[in-house]
């Protein structure tokens, strides 16, 4: 039987020192009937050549050029001109393991769904990895979730996260969903949203991507205000889960939590340059928020001991906090 045609959709913009490591993974897929879409989203470094130099080279590549738009406006144009049956999304400064789209195929034909979902590697600049799959010798494979077990487990960050990369979805998913354009973190406004038209997603434990943590990303970039935009994504997320799973309200509350959390990681110092009263004014309905939904939290015995560390770090006051939170970094990063 014939192997269904997968699109694989890379949004690439000025990250020309990472891309041929990217394209040297997907070219080389043990998965034979591939469409491989190069997104140029404006790049003013090599990108656009290097893109047009790949197509010279391999037929099953196609090249758009277009004005910058960000990441969700080049995933999206990749999406509507997509030609395949199935869909799979990789950031071009990461790169995949040979049967990435093998292992995420199998799993939908061998188990009838929608969505499949692979795990990762965080590959950190010092070298170190950090392998976020099960252990080879731990016995397990593989899992079927339903989508309301699938999204509770997003929101715990147990097995699923709300990544658009390491999934491989049906086109249809895509019929009336779209990356939000001119926002990051898009990936909360969205992945649950192709959860939640699936019966069943079939959820692969094992590593078949590799993320590069670096300076440079959006995540670990330096502040900008967009990065509120973290926060209000959530929340829809949060209203729209629990509409359908009003059981959820724990899970889904932990996601809430762990948001504000996240962009207090990332707000600049007080009393910074960069400390402007909209800075101020987001800190402090940050901490409101967390001090409210404190104790929940750490009474939930399914939050993860990091968050509950966190919690009660705060409790002893931000700045506590704050050095606490920078030693973390240190440590994870391994500098």
């Amino acid at each position: 039987m014939a192997h269904p045609l997968v699109s694989v959709i890379l949004p690439i913009y000025n990250i020309e020192q990472y891309l041929d490591r990217c394209m040297d993974s997907v070219l080389h897929q043990t998965w034979s009937e591939l469409e491989i879409l190069m997104v140029d989203d404006g790049s003013t470094d090599r990108c656009g050549a290097l893109c047009d130099a790949y197509a010279a080279l391999d037929d099953r590549i196609r090249v758009i050029h277009k004005e910058n738009g960000g990441l969700s406006d080049a995933r999206n144009c990749g999406i509507g001109q997509a030609g395949g049956d199935y869909i799979t999304c990789i950031d071009p400064d990461d790169y995949v393991d040979p049967d990435y789209v093998e292992y995420l195929m199998d799993l939908i034909l061998r188990h009838g769904t929608l969505m499949s979902v692979a795990q990762h590697r965080v590959i950190f600049e010092n070298g170190r990895i950090e392998d976020h799959g099960a252990a080879p010798d731990s016995g397990e494979t593989e899992t079927v979730l339903s989508a309301r077990d699938c999204i509770e487990r997003m929101c715990y960050h147990d097995v699923i996260d709300t990544s658009a990369w390491a999934k491989m979805y049906h086109r249809s998913l895509f019929a009336d969903v779209r990356y939000p354009k001119g926002r990051i973190f898009e990936d909360i406004a969205t992945t649950y949203k192709l959860m939640m038209q699936c019966d069943r997603i079939a959820v692969g434990l094992a590593s078949k991507y590799n993320y590069l943590f670096h300076s440079g990303s959006i995540v670990t970039g330096a502040f900008n205000p967009r990065k509120l935009d973290l926060l209000p994504m959530t929340d829809r997320m949060a209203r729209d889960v629990l509409q359908r799973w009003p059981d959820l309200e724990d899970a889904v509350l932990r996601r809430r939590v762990y948001a504000r959390l996240s962009t207090l990681n990332q707000l600049p110092a007080p009393s910074s340059a960069q400390d402007s009263a909209e800075v101020k004014e987001a800190r402090d309905r940050i901490l409101r928020f967390i001090k409210k939904y404190r104790h929940r939290i750490l009474t939930d015995p399914r939050a993860p001991k990091r968050d509950k560390i966190a919690l009660r770090m705060l409790g002893m006051g931000y700045p506590v906090y704050r050095a606490g939170w920078g030693l973390y970094a240190k440590v994870k990063k391994g500098k």
